[in-house]
């Protein structure tokens, strides 16, 4: 008999620390990491000219390679770590579709929002690649703060658990594998 791969989908508001935890947390489980983000600077390369915005077309090609990407890999039994922002009217529709190819567990990162925004500018600043993306100006932290504070949790019926990323991770990262490993159906929330 052949269990089901598990999908870990690490989730959060832009700056909460999501990628960092998806590669840290694929190598502790011993499975790729498939980021969002990454597929679209990847894409950027054959896009000459491109400027990022809300919505851009690029982003919108990006969604059905990353959704096929996680489907390819579950379809041929991988565990997976998928990380992206997971805002619930924006990707709940592709995440259900997944639901029968693996038992799916939600890894959800907060941060303060002031914090939030000192990384997204920092990484604006030392990481060239995100020039793929509409990252932040400076601008106001106190409309920074309340669009980080309305960001719209994943919600699915499935085992969830909540990470501090403000300084290393609360639980730690040998507790999140232990969750992401569960057979049990909701051991955590």
């Amino acid at each position: 008999m052949t269990s089901l791969p598990t999908l870990i989908v690490v989730s959060g508001p832009p700056g909460s620390g999501k990628t960092t935890l998806a590669h840290r947390l694929a190598r502790a489980v011993g499975c790729p990491a498939t980021c969002r983000d990454e597929i679209k600077e990847g894409m950027v390369h054959a896009t000459p000219g491109f400027m990022p915005g809300p919505s851009d077309a690029l982003t919108m090609r990006t969604l059905p390679a990353f959704f096929g990407v996680l489907e390819l890999l579950l379809r041929a039994g991988a565990t997976t770590v998928a990380e992206a922002a997971f805002q619930d009217r924006v990707w709940r529709s592709g995440l259900e579709p997944l639901a029968g190819l693996a038992r799916i567990r939600i890894v959800h990162c907060t941060v303060d929002p002031d914090m939030a925004l000192a990384r997204k500018l920092r990484r604006r600043k030392t990481e060239p690649l995100r020039r793929a993306h509409a990252d932040p100006e400076p601008g106001d932290p106190a409309v920074h703060a309340t669009t980080h504070i309305a960001f719209e949790r994943l919600s699915l019926d499935v085992p969830w658990i909540e990470v501090d990323t403000t300084d290393g991770y609360r639980p730690g990262l040998e507790a999140l594998a232990a969750f992401v490993d569960s057979r049990a159906e909701s051991p955590w929330n």
